[in-house]
């Protein structure tokens, strides 16, 4: 049997978390807190649980990506449309030092786990809410996910090449970056109340999806106020901050390569094409030449194999990288000397690979102890132990479906 407790290790051993949230955004903020060592119960429908657990690759049926997103936290079923789930999720908030939450805000209201509620249950608590376009928005209802966060953020807008439609990337970048900025958030949150605990009055954090790419993207709104105009699609190059060389580079034996050289003193490194250094020594030279020395760069990588490029880039100190796939990952050096990848025993499919806690503390370090749970394998320890219900009150929110 599964051991029902945590490592206790970690920057966050002993916050209490609890999380009304699915997918992506939400559950990662909360994933970052259990990783270093929160108790973070993930809250889950009976029947169906998070929609996270049927979605992505699969091992003989057995589906992945849970394994990873619900990874050191605590699965309970509970059904919010009965008012006696409603009520153990009063108490769930009530035991809380932290409630996540994705619901749109109507729906919050009406089953008591917006702001107010939250606050009165719970005085002191910290409410992470996300949603597509914020509470306080004339949109707050409508629904919302990250790839349309990643459209409105002006970041899709920038990733292609010119002659290209927009380009979004190939995972959930708009939830994870929400997912951050979310857990940055709590924790700003919880050193104001760690510091001045007398005047804490609880924390309302309301982000919506496309504010932490947009946030990110510092000199968009700045040079469209200053300039009058918007950044186009630069391909691989930096949209308002063109360098020498950025861009990648197929080798001879098909591998993709990147190179970056945005610096004067980079771009002179490039030497073994044989161009004269003369012609790169200002910043107005680069700019000048850089169709040329970038074609010039494609030509020479397009004649060696990625081995012998990445040879010489590395003598000349030239920044580069072969484009990695997850194959390139699992063999690299550098994650195995950064203990990057780690093994954990799953229930379902025996020693698993996956990320290592990120990032690293030396000194009280975040531990995986368990992968994403079966749904609801840990309600008798929340509901019965950590809240306190009683096995008549149990049995029937289980008889009744609430569990």
């Amino acid at each position: 049997m599964e051991d029902q407790t945590s490592t206790g290790q970690g920057q966050l051993a002993g916050l209490k978390v609890v999380e009304f949230a699915h997918v992506v955004a939400g559950p990662l903020a909360g994933g970052m807190l259990a990783d270093q060592g929160a108790d973070v119960v993930h809250v889950e429908p009976p029947g169906s649980g998070d929609a996270a657990r049927a979605m992505g690759p699969r091992r003989d049926g057995v589906p992945l990506w849970f394994k990873v997103a619900g990874r050191n936290k605590r699965s309970v079923t509970l059904d919010l449309h009965h008012e006696e789930g409603r009520e153990v999720a009063r108490e769930l908030i009530a035991w809380a030092d932290v409630v996540i939450v994705t619901l749109r805000a109507g729906r919050l209201r009406a089953w008591g786990l917006d702001w107010e509620a939250v606050h009165a249950l719970n005085p002191t608590a910290i409410l992470l809410q996300i949603s597509g376009f914020g509470a306080t928005s004339s949109r707050a209802d409508a629904p919302g996910f990250g790839k349309m966060g990643e459209a409105r953020s002006g970041v899709v807008h920038l990733t292609g090449f010119p002659e290209g439609p927009p380009v979004h990337t190939g995972f959930s970048h708009g939830d994870a970056v929400t997912g951050l900025m979310g857990a940055f958030a709590v924790l700003a949150a919880l050193h104001r109340r760690d510091t001045d605990p007398d005047s804490f009055d609880g924390e309302w954090i309301d982000l919506a999806l496309f504010e932490p790419l947009y946030r990110l993207v510092e000199w968009q709104i700045i040079a469209y106020d200053q300039l009058g105009t918007a950044p186009e699609r630069a391909g691989n190059q930096l949209a308002v901050a063109p360098a020498a060389v950025i861009n990648t580079y197929r080798s001879a034996d098909g591998d993709w390569l990147t190179v970056t050289s945005a610096t004067i003193r980079c771009a002179m490194r490039v030497r073994l094409l044989g161009l004269p250094d003369e012609e790169f020594v200002t910043v107005e030279q680069q700019h000048a030449g850089r169709e040329r020395l970038d074609a010039a760069l494609r030509e020479w990588v397009a004649a060696r194999p990625a081995a012998e490029c990445l040879a010489a880039f590395e003598r000349a100190e030239v920044v580069a990288s072969r484009v990695f796939t997850a194959a390139d990952i699992v063999a690299d050096p550098v994650y195995a000397e950064r203990e990057d990848i780690i093994t954990v025993d799953d229930p379902d499919l025996g020693p698993v690979r996956m990320q290592a806690v990120i990032p690293r503390f030396h000194r009280s370090p975040g531990a995986v102890w368990r992968t994403g749970p079966a749904l609801g394998a840990d309600n008798a320890l929340v509901y019965g132990e950590w809240l306190g219900i009683d096995g008549g009150r149990l049995a029937k929110l289980e008889a009744e479906g609430v569990i």
